[in-house]
């Protein structure tokens, strides 16, 4: 699968909200997007997502029959998908998972937070969360959505200077063979781990490519041999 956006733009009711910007990505693919602070940033993820239309401009998926709004899933945008502050994590959680139809009672929610090495803060404010541990849930939780394969992680520089933090995440989650797009808008460029894409730009650097390779099936064969017999 292949997510394609050519010369994408958004205009407002004030003006340009988005420029032509294009950018092609593929699952196991990190891009790093960066532009200036303000809603331009969110509306690009949000194109993508096939949740705004574009002024101009297109996106479309290749290799897949599904459409964008149940491949890509965004995390944490302003003012859209981020949670309430003043909810509990256990409630946000909550939320999220029944989102990605899955169980989502209490003891479900209790599982869940334990798997993911959450539960101490089951009650914790979500605001009170540490940055790290708020990109990481919420990134969790949308990969839980049945069917996407493509998450647009919304600025999580907003929340904290730590850039290995979320480009670690990132990384982890394109080395499961999703697709995986963050927008920054406050980190310098000079401080990203590598050439992002820019807003407003047609030509752009290729994104990293972190999938996993498949064992091969020699290796496959080499390790159930290895494994079948007793031990020396």
């Amino acid at each position: 699968m292949q997510v394609r956006a050519d010369r994408v733009s958004l205009e407002g009711h004030h003006g340009t909200l988005l420029p032509p910007t294009s950018l092609t990505f593929g699952e196991g693919d990190l891009a790093i997007v960066h532009g200036e602070p303000g809603v331009g940033v969110t509306a690009f993820g949000l194109a993508l997502a096939g949740r705004l239309k574009p002024s101009t401009g297109t996106v479309h998926a290749e290799g897949v029959d599904a459409p964008l709004t149940e491949l890509v899933a965004v995390v944490d945008a302003p003012g859209v998908s981020e949670p309430d502050d003043a909810l509990p994590l256990r409630v946000v959680a909550g939320e999220e998972l029944a989102l990605a139809h899955q169980p989502a009672g209490r003891e479900d929610v209790a599982r869940w937070l334990a798997e993911h090495d959450a539960a101490p803060f089951a009650g914790t404010r979500f605001e009170n969360l540490t940055p790290a541990l708020r990109t990481r849930l919420l990134t969790e939780l949308a990969a839980e959505r049945k069917g996407v394969r493509v998450l647009v992680l919304d600025t999580p520089d907003r929340h904290t200077s730590d850039v290995g933090g979320w480009a670690g995440l990132a990384r982890e989650q394109a080395e499961r063979g999703l697709a995986v797009v963050v927008l920054t808008a406050t980190t310098p460029v000079s401080a990203l781990p590598f050439t992002p894409a820019r807003l407003g730009a047609a030509e752009q650097p290729a994104p990293q490519h972190h999938a996993l390779p498949e064992p091969s099936p020699e290796n496959t064969e080499e390790l159930t041999e290895s494994t079948d017999g007793d031990p020396e």
